[in-house]
C-alpha cells in the first residue's frame, strides 16, 4: 500500500492532488506550515521525520521560492526515509543554476527514486484564486505584460498529471512542460472572464510602476523585481508556446482558458 505525501496541501495544486488521490481510495497525508494534516516547516528539520513516516511517494513543491536548498535537503531526507517516487513542481527556468529551484531539480533527478518533474506555465487560477484574484474582483487587472501571449495552464490539469505520475507507471524520468492549448493575451483572458459573467479590464502597466506597487504592498524588492521581470518577459514575446505534454501524460487535451473561465467562481 502506498502512502502519499502532498506538500502544500491547502494550496492551489496540493489540495487538488490530495482530493484526487483520496477519491481513488489512496492513503494521503498533506503537509504545510498551516492547514495540512501535519505541520511541516521546511526550515525546521525536526518536523521532517513525522511528516515522512510511512510515506513511499511524495509531491514536492516550494511554497516560498527563494535561494537556498531547503527543499533539496527535504528531498534527500525523503529518499533516506524510504520514499521511492517523487513528483516535483518546478519551473522551466530551473535549468539555470541561478534559479532558486535548480538545486532541488538536480537533487530529484539524481535521487535514485522514480521521479517526474512538472514545469507548469502561468496558472489560469491566478485570476480566480491566486495573486490576481482581488484585482480581478475589483474589475481592473494592471500588469506589466503588455500585449504578450502566454498559454495559461489549468491547475486541474497540473493536478491530474501529478496524480497520474504519483500512482501509475510510465512517467519516470519525464519532465513535463505543462501549458494550456493556446497562447493568449491578458486582454483576451479578461475578455473570456467578462464573457463568463464577471466584467474585468486588463491594463498594461509600466514595469517600474508595478515593481513599486509590489514593494509598497510588502513584497521584498528583490522578489518584486523578479516577478516584474517574468511578466515583462511575456510582454517581450517570451511567454512560452503551447505544448502537448498534458496530452502525452493524460491521453486527453489540455483544458482551454475559456473552459476554465466558464467554470470558475468569480464572486
Amino acid at each position: 500500500m502506498h502512502n502519499y505525501l502532498i506538500l502544500g496541501g491547502p494550496g492551489t495544486t496540493g489540495r487538488r492532488i490530495a482530493d484526487r488521490l483520496r477519491s481513488a481510495g489512496r492513503s494521503v497525508r498533506t503537509a504545510s506550515r498551516t492547514g495540512g494534516d501535519v505541520r511541516l516547516e521546511l526550515d525546521d528539520p525536526s518536523t521532517w521525520e513525522p511528516t515522512l513516516e510511512g510515506i513511499t511517494a511524495a509531491y514536492l513543491m516550494e511554497p516560498t521560492v527563494r535561494p537556498g536548498g531547503r527543499l533539496a535537503r527535504f528531498a534527500e531526507a525523503a529518499i533516506a526515509s524510504g520514499v521511492r517516487r517523487l513528483v516535483l513542481l518546478s519551473a522551466s527556468r530551473a535549468s539555470d543554476p541561478a534559479h532558486p529551484l535548480h538545486t532541488v531539480e538536480q537533487t530529484v533527478r539524481g535521487s535514485g527514486a522514480e521521479w517526474t518533474i512538472l514545469h507548469p506555465n502561468w496558472f489560469a487560477q491566478n485570476f480566480s484564486e491566486g495573486p490576481w484574484r482581488e484585482a480581478v474582483r475589483a474589475g481592473t487587472l494592471a500588469l506589466p505584460a503588455g500585449d504578450g501571449r502566454t498559454p495559461f495552464v489549468d491547475a486541474d490539469d497540473i493536478a491530474d498529471v501529478a496524480a497520474a505520475a504519483l500512482t501509475t507507471p510510465g512517467h519516470h524520468g519525464r519532465t513535463y512542460e505543462l501549458t494550456g492549448p493556446e497562447a493568449i493575451t491578458f486582454t483576451e483572458a479578461t475578455a473570456h472572464i467578462t464573457k463568463a459573467g464577471h466584467c474585468v479590464e486588463y491594463v498594461a502597466l509600466d514595469a517600474a510602476e508595478y515593481t513599486e506597487q509590489q514593494v509598497a504592498q510588502g513584497v521584498p524588492r528583490t522578489g518584486a523585481e523578479l516577478l516584474t521581470s517574468i511578466l515583462v518577459a511575456i510582454a517581450d514575446g517570451h511567454g512560452g508556446r503551447p505544448t502537448t505534454d498534458v496530452q502525452q501524460a493524460l491521453g486527453r487535451p489540455a483544458r482551454s482558458f475559456q473552459t476554465f473561465a466558464a467554470a470558475a467562481h468569480w464572486g
